[in-house]
C-alpha cells in the first residue's frame, strides 16, 4: 500500500511538472512583454555597434565594366572626389585582363578600404564571345577565398580582407538607340553574382530627346533578357520614396570631368564646349549627383547585405551541395564521407583522364604507324622509279657508247684506208719518177 501510494505521488508530481512546462510554452516562442522598474542600459547597445563598426573600418569594392577610354577612372575620381591612379590602356589588349587598386579613405572617423577593379581591355578585341569569362572568373574566385576562410577551423573573418564585389558600375556606350548584344551576354552572365548598376557614359555627347529614348530601350531590353539589375530597396520608410523614384531613373546618364571651369564668379567641376559648361554636379545637366547620393549616401550599406545575403548566399550553397552538405532534413553526409565521395569522384575522374589519353597515345601511335607505312610504301615505289630510270638510263648509255666506239672503229678504219690509198699513191708518183 505504501508502495503504491509513493508512485501515485510520483505520477502526480511527475504530471503536475509536465502541466507547468506546458504551461510556460503556451506562453508562445517571443515570450511575453515585461516593463522595467528602472533603467537598465541596453538601449546604449545600438552606439556600441556602431563604434564597434567605426573602428574596424569597411569595406567597399567596386568593378568597372566598360570600353577603354570610357570614362571610368574619371568617374570614380569625381564619386570620391579624389586623384586615383590613372593607367592610360590602349585598344589593343589581346584579354581582357583584371587590374585591382585598394586605397584607404578616411571622413571624418570613418576609415573605407575602397578597391577599384577595372576590366582593362573589354570589348576590344574581334572576337568578343568570351570577353565576360575573366570577370565571371574574378568574381567566383572573391566568393570562394571567402568562403574557404569561413570554413576554417580557426578563422578571422573581422580582420579578413572582404575582397567580394559590392557593385558593379556597368558603362553602356552612349549610341541613343539601344544597347549592344556584348552588353546584355555581359550583364545576364554577371547579374547572379554582383549588384549591377547600368550607366550610360558620356550622355552629354546625345541630346536630351535621344537620352530619354535611349533609356527607355536599354529598361525594356533588359527586362526582355531577363537581366535583373540592382533596384533600391524600398522597405526602409526613411528612404523609400527617393529610392523608388530613382528606380524609375535607371539607367544614371552622367558626365565626369577632372577639370574646374569658372562659371560666371563660381568655380565647379565640368566640361567646357565652345556652346556652353556641362556642370557634372548640376542635375539639369546629367544624373551624378543622383548616382553619388544613392551609391554611396544612401545605399552603400545595401549593397554589402544584399552581396553577402544573395549573391554570396546562393555561391556559398551550390559548393555546399557540391561538398555533400544539405538542409532538407535528409540525413548529412559526413566530413569523412564527403571526402571519401570526393576521392571517388577525383579518382574516377583521373582514371577516366588517363584512358583518354592512353587512348589518344595509342591512336595517335597507330596514325604515326600509318604514316610511316604510307610513306615508306611511297620512298621504296619511288626508289623503284628511279632505280628502273636509272637502269634505263645507263642501257641507253651503254647503247650509246657501243654506238660511238663503233663509229670510232669505222673512221678508224676509214683512215687507215685513206692513209693506205695515200701511201700507195706516193709510191707510185715515186716509181715513175725513178723511171723518167
Amino acid at each position: 500500500h505504501y508502495f503504491i501510494q509513493s508512485n501515485l505521488r510520483m505520477v502526480v508530481r511527475s504530471e503536475n511538472r509536465s502541466a507547468h512546462v506546458k504551461v510556460r510554452r503556451n506562453l508562445g516562442e517571443e515570450g511575453r512583454t515585461l516593463p522595467l522598474q528602472g533603467h537598465v542600459g541596453f538601449e546604449l547597445l545600438p552606439d556600441q555597434l556602431v563604434n564597434k563598426c567605426v573602428n574596424q573600418g569597411f569595406d567597399m569594392n567596386i568593378l568597372c565594366v566598360g570600353e577603354t577610354g570610357i570614362g571610368k577612372s574619371t568617374l570614380l575620381d569625381c564619386l570620391f572626389k579624389a586623384n586615383f591612379d590613372d593607367t592610360v590602356h590602349t585598344h589593343k589588349s589581346p584579354c581582357v585582363e583584371i587590374s585591382q587598386h585598394i586605397y584607404n579613405l578616411k571622413e571624418g572617423i570613418v576609415k573605407l578600404r575602397l578597391a577599384i577593379v577595372d576590366s582593362v581591355g573589354y570589348g576590344d578585341q574581334i572576337n568578343k564571345e568570351n570577353s565576360f569569362k575573366s570577370l565571371v572568373d574574378y568574381i567566383d574566385e572573391q566568393f570562394e577565398s571567402y568562403l574557404q576562410e569561413e570554413l576554417k577551423i580557426k578563422r578571422d573573418l573581422v580582420s579578413f580582407h572582404d575582397s567580394r564585389i559590392h557593385v558593379c558600375l556597368y558603362f553602356l556606350v552612349p549610341t541613343g538607340h539601344s544597347i549592344r548584344s556584348l552588353d546584355l551576354v555581359t550583364m545576364k552572365a554577371l547579374d547572379k553574382k554582383c549588384n549591377i548598376i547600368p550607366i550610360i557614359a558620356k550622355s552629354d555627347t546625345v541630346s536630351k530627346s535621344e537620352l530619354d529614348t535611349f533609356k527607355a530601350n536599354i529598361m525594356s531590353e533588359l527586362k526582355a533578357n531577363d537581366v535583373e539589375i540592382y533596384t533600391f530597396p524600398t522597405e526602409d520608410e526613411t528612404v523609400a520614396e527617393v529610392n523608388k523614384e530613382m528606380n524609375e531613373m535607371m539607367p544614371f546618364a552622367v558626365v565626369g570631368s577632372r577639370d574646374d571651369v569658372k562659371v560666371g564668379e563660381t568655380v565647379v567641376r565640368g566640361r567646357e564646349y565652345p556652346w556652353g559648361v556641362v556642370e557634372i554636379e548640376n542635375e539639369q545637366h546629367c544624373d551624378f549627383v543622383k548616382l553619388r547620393e544613392m551609391l554611396i549616401r544612401t545605399n552603400m550599406e545595401d549593397l554589402r547585405e544584399v552581396t553577402h545575403s544573395k549573391h554570396y548566399e546562393l555561391y556559398r550553397r551550390g559548393k555546399l551541395k557540391q561538398m555533400g552538405i544539405t538542409d532538407d532534413g535528409a540525413h548529412p553526409a559526413s566530413l569523412q564521407e564527403t571526402y571519401e565521395q570526393k576521392r571517388a569522384e577525383h579518382l574516377e575522374e583521373l582514371q577516366r583522364i588517363e584512358n583518354e589519353m592512353r587512348q589518344n597515345f595509342v591512336n595517335k601511335v597507330r596514325e604515326k604507324d600509318l604514316e610511316l607505312k604510307r610513306n615508306e610504301k611511297e620512298q621504296t615505289a619511288r626508289y623503284e622509279g628511279l632505280r628502273k630510270e636509272n637502269k634505263e638510263e645507263k642501257n641507253r648509255l651503254d647503247e650509246e657508247r657501243k654506238r660511238i666506239d663503233e663509229e670510232l672503229a669505222n673512221i678508224k678504219k676509214k683512215r687507215e684506208e685513206i692513209e693506205r690509198a695515200n701511201a700507195e699513191h706516193a709510191n707510185g708518183k715515186d716509181a715513175k719518177h725513178k723511171k723518167k
